[in-house]
């Protein structure tokens, strides 16, 4: 049997992944007036007057809902909200399975940014973190950061900033590898958008390395003028020497190359046309730019995809888990960019002797969770926020 026939066997003989279980049940007459009639309406008329402590009197401390409208699925692309159903109720369930985090999975039929920053600031009442999932850009930007602005809990695109994070944390072990110098070197960004400009934006923060972003036509540059707005904002941040041309101009020479992109679309050739020593992060899933196999075969020194049957999985995983864990547990209603720049160093720590076939930690590692929840803390700056 193969992966899928086993997920659709799974997922129709448990009718789903997940359920709703009881911190304390209505055992008694005296506990079930307390939870409901009559005890119940003092707790509601106390949150009413005092709604900043609704978290020590409900589920909200510990309540994320992950919310999609389905527009960018996987990479399955717009299949709309039933599509993604599934998938919002797997992110849950790995929320609760990682971190003991209650994640209600919701999935809106509307489209529209404004239909969308409406809807989530209307239920938002109900939950401790908002992760959003799997909308597509650009208009996951401006979603974002408007319910960041507007919201008094954690807001956060797991497809832009998860990525972004483990994708930094694999990056500051592979060149403990390679013995390179990260802020020498040239790193390539396959893929313009909602992960790729999250990866070029961490990074800008991160390390002094040139940045080069890669879209489906080529090299973005200001000579360019089919650039949206969000592609031309990335010119603050990468090309800093306005070259032009195509992916295989962009990787001769290059030191890593990091896709977000579609399958299938780097070659052994423009492999070997990188730098000595070459890092390969294809992340496009389910399957990436190039198989890790034929990619080493062309000599890159270390290889990463999204997958967890071939080392060094780079998976959104990793991250989410603990942050939303730490924030919840801290009181933290703001994920800044500093926490991000925390969780990708925790997240390497725990790969104290990285090698090419390990450069990130697996997301079954035992202390995975509290360690990158142990830096989302408050208070940190404000500044520099994407």
């Amino acid at each position: 049997m193969d992966i899928y026939e086993l997920a659709m066997q799974l997922h129709k003989e448990h009718k789903g992944k997940i359920g709703i279980s009881l911190r304390d049940t209505p055992s008694s007459r005296e506990k079930l007036s307390a939870y409901y009639s009559p005890g119940v309406g003092g707790v509601a008329t106390y949150t009413a007057e005092h709604p900043d402590e609704m978290r020590d009197y409900t589920w909200t401390n510990n309540l994320v809902a992950v919310i999609s409208d389905g527009s960018s699925v996987l990479g399955l692309g717009d299949i709309g909200p039933y599509g993604a159903m599934p998938v919002m109720e797997g992110k849950s369930m790995l929320f609760k399975h990682f971190a003991d985090i209650n994640a209600v999975p919701i999935v809106l039929n509307v489209h529209e940014p404004e239909e969308i920053i409406s809807t989530i600031k209307a239920i938002a009442p109900s939950f401790g973190g908002i992760n959003l999932e799997d909308i597509s850009a650009p208009k996951c930007f401006g979603i974002e950061e408007r319910l960041k602005t507007e919201l008094n809990i954690p807001v956060m695109h797991d497809d832009q900033h998860g990525t972004a994070i483990v994708t930094l944390a694999g990056l500051i072990n592979s060149v403990k590898v390679t013995g390179k110098n990260l802020d020498e070197s040239r790193i390539v960004i396959v893929g313009a958008g909602a992960a790729g400009t999250a990866i070029i934006k961490l990074l800008n923060l991160y390390t002094k390395a040139e940045l080069i972003a890669v879209d489906s036509k080529g090299i973005i540059s200001k000579n360019r003028t089919d650039l949206n707005s969000e592609k031309h904002a990335l010119l603050i941040f990468t090309n800093p020497g306005s070259i032009d041309g195509s992916l295989e101009h962009a990787l001769m020479g290059a030191d890593i190359f990091i896709g977000v992109s579609r399958a299938g679309l780097l070659t052994p050739e423009t492999v070997k046309s990188m730098a000595d020593k070459a890092v390969i992060f294809a992340m496009a899933n389910p399957e990436p730019e190039i198989l890790p196999d034929v990619a080493k075969q062309a000599g890159a020194a270390i290889v990463a995809t999204g997958r967890s049957d071939y080392p060094n999985q780079v998976n959104n995983a990793l991250a989410f888990p603990g942050i939303f864990r730490g924030a919840l547990d801290n009181k933290v209603t703001r994920i800044t960019d500093e926490h991000k720049l925390a969780a990708a160093n925790a997240i390497a720590s725990l790969v104290p002797n990285p090698t090419a076939e390990e450069i990130i930690p697996s997301i079954l590692h035992p202390n995975l969770v509290k360690t990158v929840a142990a830096v989302i803390v408050p208070p940190v700056s404000l500044e520099n926020q994407f």
